[in-house]
């Protein structure tokens, strides 16, 4: 693909060429990570986590919300629950009301006391490391397996979350919709020691850079690689404006962030609004 120009806003799209093979596809793809990987040295999972078991449940807080918020709820939850014994003997009305400021915390309080019995009951109180194992426990898909496989117990794995799939599909690395599909297509064009630290990139530049309404296309160190180059605002200065966390300035979704992450920490609940 022609490499497109970073000038002021009036940057024309590249000239249709012929289709992309497969072999240049493959080749562009694993250059996109490379580079992500230089831009983002210190992607890592944005949940704050100690063990397997804080991750799989900060991981099934996750959904329909952000991490930041689950960051800023899970300290007063594993205050109170810190063993899957614990929240196994939780009432519900009390899970219910910490872990509230997540959303659907009914749903998602069933699911956590699910899944903390089958651990006691199933597992020994311990979190399985065999995604066939993870995906029986309620509340638990691939999606979540993965990230407690891949950051927990170091087994590589694709994560397709909304940041993942949205940026595959601009990078037209596939163009299926169902997360399944996705992970297979996308596993099949990196090797496997790359899969996991290629979900963090993807999902960084995803929060930060190339967002779903307006990406920050004339801020974007990959837009010479990008088919979607020109969907966002291609102004450098004014895509400068939209970048997010560490790369606008701003905190982290993390209250525990890793030791070499650049940016600042993020509050706790209630010491402000979120961004």
């Amino acid at each position: 693909m022609r490499p497109v120009p970073l000038g002021k806003g009036s940057a024309k799209k590249p000239v249709a060429a012929k289709p992309e093979s497969r072999l240049a596809m493959v080749r562009r793809a694993r250059r996109i990570n490379r580079e992500l990987a230089e831009v983002y040295p210190y992607a890592h999972p944005e949940l704050d986590f100690r063990n397997p078991f804080e991750l799989l449940v900060a991981t099934v807080l996750s959904a329909q919300t952000t991490d930041l918020r689950v960051n800023q709820t899970t300290p007063a939850l594993f205050a109170a629950y810190p063993t899957p014994e614990d929240m196994a003997e939780a009432v519900p009305e009390e899970l219910e009301e910490i872990i509230r400021p997540t959303g659907f915390f009914r749903a998602k309080a069933k699911s956590l006391l699910g899944l903390s019995k089958a651990l006691r009951d199933d597992f020994g109180g311990e979190v399985p490391g065999r995604i066939e194992d993870l995906v029986t426990l309620p509340g638990v898909g691939r999606k979540t397996a993965n990230v407690v496989l891949g950051n927990a117990f170091g087994v590589p794995g694709i994560t397709v979350d909304t940041h993942f799939g949205r940026l595959v599909r601009r990078f037209k690395w596939t163009e299926q919709e169902d997360p399944e599909k996705v992970e297979a297509e996308i596993c099949a064009i990196f090797p496997k020691s790359e899969w996991t630290m290629l979900s963090h990139r993807v999902v960084f530049h995803g929060r930060r850079i190339c967002h779903a309404r307006k990406p920050a296309c004339g801020a974007c160190p990959i837009a010479p690689l990008c088919p979607a180059y020109g969907e966002g605002e291609t102004d450098p200065e004014k895509a400068k404006k939209l970048l997010k966390y560490e790369k606008g300035g701003q905190p982290g979704q993390r209250l525990s962030p890793p030791p070499d992450y650049p940016g600042l920490p993020a509050p706790p609940l209630g010491a402000r609004t979120e961004p």
